[in-house]
């Protein structure tokens, strides 16, 4: 039977983001004041991306931003997507997520990426001065999901908040690599569609095939992310994404910065054109009708059990009212 956009959760992907002009004080604002927003408008969950040195990108102290606004809002999910966990002991990752599933009981997540979320040398510093940390992810997912797990008798060491704290653990992952551990795991699995769309649908059928049920998730269980521009018509949709079009062509670069403003025309062309269109590719962009049919479609060819929006726009009120125009379609009863 197929699933009709109303049938599953949708939910909200946020960076803590400000744009040109702007400040980080700016961008915690707008993420306090979309995720009370979110919640209104019938979102499932409120996801925060872990990113360092990155210009434009509030949401470094993940767990930090994520008592925040769980505080702020009564109802919505709050999590990570993701907490990058080589850059971090599982210990400590443990005892801050017990701690945040004990201050809001059932409405915290944790997702968990390998990714370094920042350059090398930055990495270098967010681990102390260390190059890496020499241990597997997978180990390392399974290490954190040992200390949240109730206590063994006799255990020596405990994670005091944490141990038997109910958090569900995520997978988030970009290939196929991700998603044989989290099938290998038992755990449910976000696929990271706004940036890596190649990768989508083989990781997807890998995920599904090789899963293996566990205590927790005797089934699959997918989210797909996509990046999305909702607007009042297709041409102010188009005009709008421009800024994300100038922040990845600036990622080609390596240039990172704050959302620059949108344009009438790009201006651009060759290999950074070329490979801004394969990472925007499943990007859905346009009116209405348009983001409709687009989110539909994405999930018609993922059969995502859920799905998790990104809109990073230059304006915050554009931003707000790109989630409300899904959230009026989305959102409606049968």
């Amino acid at each position: 039977m197929t699933k009709l956009l109303r049938d599953v959760p949708l939910s909200v992907l946020d960076f803590a983001s400000y744009s040109q002009g702007q400040t980080v004080a700016d961008g915690l604002a707008f993420s306090r004041d979309l995720a009370i927003r979110a919640e209104r408008m019938g979102y499932a969950r409120y996801w925060l991306a872990e990113h360092h040195n990155a210009e434009g990108v509030g949401s470094a102290a993940t767990a930090v931003l994520i008592s925040h606004l769980a505080a702020e809002t009564s109802r919505i999910r709050v999590g990570s997507g993701g907490i990058m966990l080589p850059n971090h002991s599982p210990y400590l990752v443990a005892e801050q997520f017990g701690t945040l599933g004990i201050l809001y009981p059932d409405r915290i997540d944790l997702g968990l990426g390998r990714a370094l979320g920042t350059d090398q040398q930055t990495a270098r510093a967010v681990r102390g001065g260390r190059a890496g940390v020499g241990q597997d992810f997978g180990d390392m997912v399974q290490e954190l999901a040992m200390w949240m797990a109730p206590p063994a008798p006799r255990q020596p060491v405990l994670a005091i908040p944490g141990a038997g704290v109910d958090v569900p653990i995520w997978i988030l992952g970009s290939s196929t690599d991700s998603a044989a551990l989290a099938a290998r795991l038992g755990r449910p699995y976000a696929f990271a569609g706004h940036f890596s769309p190649a990768q989508m649908l083989p990781a997807l059928a890998l995920y599904r095939e090789r899963f293996t049920p566990s205590d927790a998730h005797p089934k699959p269980y997918v989210m797909v992310a996509a990046g999305v521009v909702a607007a009042e018509d297709d041409a102010r949709g188009e005009y709008l994404a421009t800024s994300m079009y100038q922040r990845f062509a600036g990622v080609v670069q390596g240039i990172i910065a704050p959302l620059p403003a949108p344009v009438e025309t790009m201006g651009w062309g060759g290999q950074v054109e070329q490979a801004v269109r394969g990472i925007t590719r499943e990007m859905i962009i346009g009116g209405p009708d348009t983001v409709a049919r687009g989110l539909q479609d994405l999930l018609d060819r993922t059969d995502a059990d859920e799905l998790i929006i990104s809109s990073d726009l230059f304006n915050h009120e554009d931003r707000v009212r790109s989630y409300e125009i899904v959230a009026e379609f989305a959102f409606q009863p049968a």
